[in-house]
Order: structure tokens, then C-alpha cells, then sequence
């Protein structure tokens, strides 16, 4: 593999990747790290190695912007095997009970309704969610049984595209392709597992692929594969300051205000209303701090010029 030459300057900007199967979300940051040459990256919102899709990725300075964009709003495109249940709700665990089941539209809607809107879901047993200082998942792969709390999210949209039938281990059973529209913090395979238990039969998923989160989408995801094959070309990034434009308010400061932000002092804005986050530039539109307007005056969250 070859890499960006060391007389490149380091990249840097936000980086929308359409991960593979196969790879968890910290692989994807350690391929990058190595092809762009630089150990600044981070991602928000992690994928399970099985899923595929959006994942953004934040490169030099855009690390520090990450955990401030609005990503709690995600899509997905599943699909829900009902009549077979697994330990880890989706197609990677071990299979726990097959039942038939050949199940009707009607079927399938009434157990996806309740699931629907601002609800109380279980989150599953292997996920990332830490239980006193470590992930449910290690837990569980040693054998410890974790059932975790019930936490409230929101399915805004929970649409069945497809229904058809298909078989395991020679049993009947129904697969259902949805599409899903959450609250970040919303588990897509519990979605399947509540489905099957209200049915009797049993569920989880076989596939699982993100195709928004926030404003982020599919048609701006680069493929890995593609970031891999040939580093020497240069990614699409979006700069830090398109980024901040676009997802906060804008000030303007003068130069005299530009030379305090920089050193991290508070500026004198104007007398309107509290705000924030803003973006702040200068004259010449370099961006120069994350911060919130109170009782007219520029608080910094971060300071982000050189």
C-alpha cells in the first residue's frame, strides 16, 4: 500500500466513509490513520463490524468538532429475520431457538407498531455500552450474563419496504426489509428482537446499512476500499469551515475582535439575545472559534485558528 507522500501537508476536514462489513468502526480509523499520515482522526457513531454505510470521520481539527455536530438523527435500511432468535440479536451470534414462522403483513405490522415513537428500548446485551468501566460485550463474551436498562429513544419512521418468505436450518421463516429513521442511542437489532418476542417466534437482523446520519449521507460517502486502493489520491474532505457553517450559527468579528479570539479573550458582540454555538470568523472568512453569545459577548468553546 502506498501512502501520501511526507512532503504533503497533512489533510484535514470532515471525511463521510461508506464502511464495509467486516471491520469495526476503530479498524476504519486505523486504516485511515495509516493513508492519510496523520494519527488526528476520529470518528462519531459507531457501526457493528456487520453493518456497512455512513460513518464520519473527523481528520486534523475536524476531531475537535465531532462531538458538536447534530448526528443524533440516522437512517437506516434493515432487514429482520423473524422465526430465528441469536445471543447477539443479529446474524454474527450463536442461534438460540428457530421457530416456523410464516407471517402475514398484518402480522408484522402489529408487532412493529408498538415499536414505533418515543419508547422504552433494551439496549443489546453485546453492545458498546459500558457496565461499570467495561463494554457489555467483553462481558459477555466471558461468559458473564448482562441484561442492561431500558433506556427512552425515539423511531420516528419504522417502514416495512419487503416481505418474503425464506428459510433456516430447513424451518420456515419471514424476512422483513425496513427502513428506519431513530434518535441516536436507538439499537436497530433490539428493534428485531422486540419484533420476534411479540410474535412469539423470535428475531434478529441479517443486515443492517446506514444511509444517513445527520445531515451526512450516502451520496457523500467515500467507499474504504476506494480511500485504500489508491491513497496517493486525495480524499474529499469538507473543510472544518464549510462544516461550521453548516451546522452553526455565523459571526463575524473584526480585526481587532479576530486578534482577542485567537488568544482565546472574549469579544464584544452586539446586544441580542443569547445564542450559540456559533461559528466565528474573521473579515476574511478563516474560522476562528466554536463559541456561544452571552449577554452579548462571544464564549468559547474551543478555539480552532493556529
Amino acid at each position: 500500500m502506498t501512502a501520501l507522500s511526507a512532503d504533503r501537508p497533512s489533510p484535514e476536514g470532515l471525511l463521510v466513509v461508506d464502511k464495509p462489513s467486516g471491520l469495526t468502526s476503530h479498524d476504519v480509523v486505523a486504516k485511515l490513520r495509516r493513508v492519510l499520515r496523520t494519527r488526528r482522526v476520529g470518528h462519531a457513531g459507531t457501526l457493528d463490524p456487520m453493518a456497512t454505510g455512513v460513518l464520519v470521520c473527523g481528520v486534523g481539527r475536524a476531531t475537535r468538532l465531532l462531538g458538536m455536530l447534530a448526528l443524533t438523527d440516522k437512517e437506516y435500511l434493515a432487514t429482520i429475520r423473524l422465526g430465528a432468535a441469536t445471543t447477539t440479536d443479529d446474524a454474527e451470534g450463536e442461534v438460540l431457538s428457530i421457530t416456523p414462522a410464516t407471517l402475514t403483513a398484518e402480522q408484522v405490522e402489529s408487532a412493529l407498531a408498538p415499536l414505533r415513537g418515543r419508547v422504552m428500548q433494551r439496549p443489546s446485551s453485546v453492545s458498546a455500552i459500558k457496565v461499570d468501566g467495561r463494554r457489555a460485550h467483553q462481558r459477555v463474551r466471558e461468559g458473564e450474563e448482562v441484561v442492561l436498562a431500558e433506556r427512552e429513544v425515539t423511531i420516528e419512521v419504522l417502514h416495512v419496504d419487503a416481505l418474503r418468505a425464506a428459510e433456516r436450518e430447513g424451518v420456515a421463516v419471514t424476512d422483513v426489509d425496513v427502513r428506519v429513521v431513530c434518535s441516536s442511542g436507538t439499537y436497530v437489532r433490539a428493534i428485531a428482537r422486540d419484533a420476534g418476542l411479540a410474535l412469539g417466534v423470535g428475531g434478529h437482523l441479517t443486515a443492517l446499512r446506514r444511509t444517513r446520519v445527520g445531515r451526512y449521507g450516502l451520496a457523500g460517502a467515500q467507499p474504504l476500499e476506494a480511500l485504500l486502493a489508491d491513497p496517493a489520491d486525495e480524499p474529499r474532505l469538507l473543510s472544518v469551515a464549510d462544516v461550521a457553517r453548516a451546522e452553526f450559527l455565523e459571526v463575524v468579528v473584526d480585526d481587532e475582535g479576530a486578534a482577542l479570539v485567537r488568544n482565546g479573550v472574549r469579544v464584544r458582540v452586539d446586544d441580542g439575545p443569547d445564542r450559540g454555538p456559533c461559528a466565528v470568523f474573521d473579515r476574511l472568512g478563516e474560522l476562528l472559534a466554536i463559541s456561544d453569545v452571552v449577554d452579548g459577548r462571544l464564549v468559547h468553546r474551543m478555539v480552532l485558528c493556529d
